[in-house]
């Protein structure tokens, strides 16, 4: 049947006038947008020769303006030439293999063109006769690999070397139009693959898109499909879903499509029967939880799935045995908290009105003693404990929870069975951590958890009471900085500045303009004290005719060896010259030589003896002379200019 299908949505010829190739900064898509273990992962790919691309979901993210999930990479090298160039790398999965990358402490994933062809042969085999040709061999390849992904949005291909991406599928109008469409018919798309359901419930609901109805048909048809599903996908996917900012959303849908009775037949069971109680003043409060979460929660700061597997088994627990709202308060104040005192008094300070929550919360009654109080908080948490439990039985519908999730799900809950009054997290800010969140740490996941119970009560309550938000909460960080984070805060969401943060940033601008003013005081104040130009330039001039003591006798120091020198290497030439007068046996140049040697300390009767040489060697030393005199005025000036910057500088301080 799926053959006949095959071949009867391509009975076509493949039109190539649909192929598009857009320059991404048109679009508003640039290289500087790709994360760095990403980016070194391309460059090291096309350095040895290879193709490499951006593919799927992050490019439809980045069109969207939105943060991607994950940058994957797609190349036209093989698997084992990709794990030859990173030292930490590894190949992983059996029916779509893909090598998984770890650089800059982040994991890209790496597919081969050439896998999935391999994978894609028996479809290719009906699409032979509607290959196009003439066209690109490189084109050729990706529009290959396009035909066989899961949806149309998902098949872009971006090249941030050339800036370019590559459509074959029409997904940029589809992107437009907010459509989700299959590049094959839906039905024959989900059978190949039943996990793409799942997929495409996620995609439309983070997104906002709409179905087509051939989408909507097959979901319907196959949604009992997931059933053949590895429990650990299914939870991967569930995971997607709830802790990346779509899970109110992503439940209205999988309710929509007989998902979550396969899934979740509890919940499932609970929200058929609150739909027609729902009222403004009665919210069902499973999705109020859930739309707290996402408030926390998106793509570039999710959870781990410690956190909505631990809010779906308190909702159970509430369910299956009614609590006290005033129990249900301390209860999340002691996990946001991370202490029984605070988290006792911050409840008894805000619990004053009744929680209108159905079937949930049985009343109010405000319990005067701790002992009592610690008793019913003790017991909720055991109950809990066993909602956890329940998930990965038979008996609660398809078992995708393990025994390590339910084990580390209970152990959030462990502070308030074991010694509850002596419960310190030692967590010291209120603000989360979203990298421990992230990692499943067990203290922030308590802290979230608290935070999201309690925004969720408040919000219900009756006549009016304030929502908890950060600027309600206790401080335990300086003023300051809280309302820094704040105010950041609304300007990443679009928010107008609050009351506090108007008046913070009021009282800051008069700080500085007063700050500003009493400096302006003491300038004008200094500019009666400044030094006169009169008495600077009289200061310049004598400090550029005095000549310092230890220069100046450096100066004479240096002439008189320079001197010494010069009168031993002229007795030098002078016994040489004997010895030569000697040998030669003449006796007139000896005399000359002698007389000279003689006249040396008499210059004026060396110039009678041999004027021409006297005349001939003062040229000499005049020129040498000359030459030191230079270097030392250069000198001198240098050392003058220092001098009276110092002066200058000694002048300005002790006025």
């Amino acid at each position: 049947m799926c053959r006949e299908m095959c071949s009867d949505s391509f009975n076509q010829e493949v039109d190539v006038s649909n192929w598009k190739t857009v320059d991404s900064r048109n679009l508003g898509i640039t290289r500087a947008m790709i994360p760095q273990p990403s980016w070194v992962v391309l460059k090291i790919l096309k350095s040895q020769g290879f193709q490499a691309y951006l593919v799927g979901g992050c490019v439809r993210d980045l069109l969207l303006r939105r943060v991607p999930k994950d940058f994957d990479v797609i190349t036209t090298a093989n698997l084992k030439q990709i794990r030859r160039q990173f030292h930490r790398s590894e190949i992983i999965g059996r029916r779509f293999p893909i090598c998984r990358v770890h650089i800059k402490g982040s994991v890209i994933e790496v597919s081969s063109f050439e896998t999935v062809a391999k994978h894609g042969e028996g479809k290719e085999m009906v699409l032979l006769s509607q290959i196009p040709y003439g066209c690109d061999e490189i084109d050729l390849v990706r529009w290959r690999n396009s035909i066989h992904r899961d949806f149309t949005i998902n098949s872009l291909f971006f090249d941030p070397f050339l800036n370019k991406i590559y459509d074959y599928a029409n997904g940029i109008s589809d992107l437009r139009c907010l459509k989700l469409r299959t590049l094959i018919p839906a039905y024959l798309s989900f059978t190949e693959d039943c996990a793409r359901i799942l997929r495409g419930l996620r995609i439309a609901a983070r997104l906002g898109l709409s179905f087509c109805k051939d989408i909507d048909t097959a979901m319907h048809s196959l949604s009992s499909s997931i059933e053949r599903l590895d429990k650990s996908r299914i939870m991967m996917e569930l995971n997607y879903m709830l802790s990346y900012g779509a899970a109110e959303s992503s439940i209205c849908l999988l309710r929509r499509y007989n998902l979550l009775k396969i899934l979740l037949p509890f919940h499932a069971a609970y929200l058929d029967q609150q739909a027609g109680k729902i009222t403004a003043e009665n919210p069902m409060m499973l999705m109020r939880l859930f739309f707290n979460l996402d408030k926390l929660v998106s793509c570039d700061r999710p959870a781990d799935y410690t956190l909505w597997v631990g809010l779906l088994s308190f909702h159970q627990a509430l369910v299956s045995d009614p609590q006290d709202a005033f129990v249900v308060w301390v209860f999340a104040s002691v996990l946001y908290h991370g202490k029984w005192k605070e988290g006792v008094k911050f409840a008894r300070d805000r619990a004053k009105e009744p929680v209108k929550f159905v079937p949930e919360i049985s009343g109010f009654s405000e319990i005067e003693s701790d002992e009592q109080l610690a008793v019913k908080v003790t017991e909720l948490a055991l109950s809990v404990q066993d909602c956890v439990n329940d998930l990965t039985k038979a008996s609660s519908g398809y078992v995708f929870v393990s025994k390590k999730i339910e084990r580390n799900v209970q152990q959030i809950f462990d502070v308030l069975v074991n010694s509850i009054e002596s419960y310190n997290s030692g967590k010291r800010s209120h603000i989360i951590d979203y990298d421990m969140l992230g990692k499943g740490n067990l203290v922030e996941t308590r802290f979230v958890l608290g935070k999201i119970i309690l925004k969720t009560i408040s919000g219900g309550l009756v006549a009016g009471e304030e929502e908890i938000d950060e600027e309600e909460m206790p401080e335990v960080l300086d003023k300051d900085s809280v309302e820094n984070y704040l105010a950041k805060k609304n300007r990443k969401r679009g928010l107008q500045p609050s009351s506090a943060e108007l008046k913070l940033k009021t009282a800051k601008k008069c700080k500085w303009t007063e700050k500003f003013s009493s400096i302006n005081h003491e300038l004008s104040m200094n500019k009666e004290d400044v030094v006169p130009k009169e008495e600077v330039e009289e200061i310049h001039k004598a400090v550029k005719n005095c000549q310092l003591p230890d220069k100046e006798l450096k100066v004479r120091t240096t002439e008189k060896h320079k001197w010494i020198e010069n009168s031993c290497h002229f007795d030098q030439e002078l016994s040489i010259n004997e010895e030569l007068v000697q040998k030669e046996g003449s006796q007139q140049l000896g005399e000359e030589t002698q007389k000279a040697a003689k006249t040396c300390q008499s210059p004026e009767e060396e110039i009678k003896v041999n004027p021409e040489k006297i005349l001939e060697k003062k040229d000499r030393h005049s020129l040498s002379t000359e030459g030191t005199n230079k270097k030392r005025d250069k000198q001198k000036r240098a050392d003058n200019k220092k001098k009276n910057g110092l002066l200058l500088s000694s002048l300005f301080k002790e006025k």
